[in-house]
C-alpha cells in the first residue's frame, strides 16, 4: 500500500507545494462525502493553480514597480464632463482587449485630471490578469538609458522597456528630454509599435511634442506611431487634488 507519506514527498519532489500540503485534507473531505477518487485529483490540481497563479500576480506587481494598488471603484466621474463623456471607453480598456490586439493608449490632460490615476488602474488591472506590465515615469525610463549609454549596458538595459505586453509611460512633456533622450525615446517605441501597448500620459497635446522631442521630426515620427492603432482619451478639468484638499 503506497503511503501519504510517499505520496506528499513526490509531489514536493515535482515542486507541487501546495497539493503535498492540502492532500490529507482534501482525501479526508472526500471519504466523509463518498466522492469519486478523481474528485482529489480536480481539488488537488484547483489548489495547485490557484496557488501558482496567485504567486505570479505577486510578481507581476513587484515587476510593475507601481507603489500602489488601485482600482477604478475610487474614480470620481463625475468630477468632470469629460470623465462622464468618455467613461464608456475608460471601462472597455479595463477589459484589457487592447493589451492582446497590441494597441496603444494615450491620456492627455493638465495636471491632476486622473491621467496617471488612469493609468496605474490599468497597470494593476493587467498585474491581476497576469499580463507583464512595467510602470515608469518618462525622466526615469530616459534618465536610466541615458546611464546606459555611458556604461555601454544599453542594449541589455532597452531590455525591460521593449518587453513587456504594457509599458506604461507616465508624464511625458513635463521637461524636454534632449537629443539623446529623445532617440533613446523612439528607440524604445520603435521597438513595441504593433507588436506591443504602450500608455503614455502627457499634459501637451500631440501640436506641442515638438516642445518635448528635440526635434519637430523626432516629434512627429513618434506621434505617428502612437495615433495609428490607438485609444485617445482626453480629460478636462481643474485639477482633482485641490478639490481632495
Amino acid at each position: 500500500m503506497i503511503a501519504l507519506d510517499q505520496v506528499k514527498e513526490k509531489h514536493i519532489q515535482l515542486r507541487l507545494k501546495i497539493m503535498a500540503q492540502r492532500l490529507e485534507e482534501i482525501i479526508q473531505q472526500t471519504k466523509e462525502k463518498n466522492r469519486d477518487p478523481l474528485f482529489v485529483l480536480n481539488q488537488l490540481t484547483e489548489v495547485e493553480a490557484e496557488h501558482r497563479l496567485q504567486s505570479a500576480i505577486r510578481l507581476r506587481f513587484q515587476q510593475a514597480r507601481l507603489n500602489e494598488k488601485i482600482t477604478l471603484d475610487a474614480f470620481d466621474f463625475p468630477h468632470h464632463k469629460s470623465r462622464q463623456d468618455q467613461k464608456a471607453q475608460i471601462l472597455d480598456l479595463l477589459n484589457l482587449d487592447f493589451v492582446s490586439k497590441h494597441r496603444d493608449v494615450i491620456l492627455i490632460g493638465n495636471p491632476g485630471t486622473g491621467k496617471t490615476f488612469l493609468a496605474k488602474c490599468i497597470a494593476y488591472a493587467d498585474c491581476n490578469a497576469n499580463i507583464k506590465v512595467l510602470f515608469t515615469s518618462a525622466m526615469d525610463m530616459i534618465n536610466h538609458l541615458i546611464a546606459a549609454e555611458a556604461d555601454r549596458s544599453l542594449l541589455r538595459k532597452l531590455h525591460p522597456y521593449q518587453s513587456p505586453a504594457l509599458l506604461v509611460c507616465d508624464e511625458l512633456g513635463y521637461l524636454s528630454l534632449g537629443p539623446q533622450g529623445s532617440h533613446l525615446f523612439f528607440q524604445v517605441i520603435s521597438a513595441r509599435h504593433q507588436t506591443k501597448s504602450t500608455l503614455i500620459t502627457t499634459n501637451l497635446p500631440f501640436a506641442d511634442w515638438g516642445k518635448v522631442f528635440d526635434s519637430i521630426t523626432v516629434a512627429t515620427a513618434i506621434a505617428d506611431r502612437r495615433v495609428h492603432n490607438s485609444e485617445l482619451l482626453i480629460l478636462g478639468g481643474s485639477s482633482y487634488r485641490r478639490k481632495a484638499k
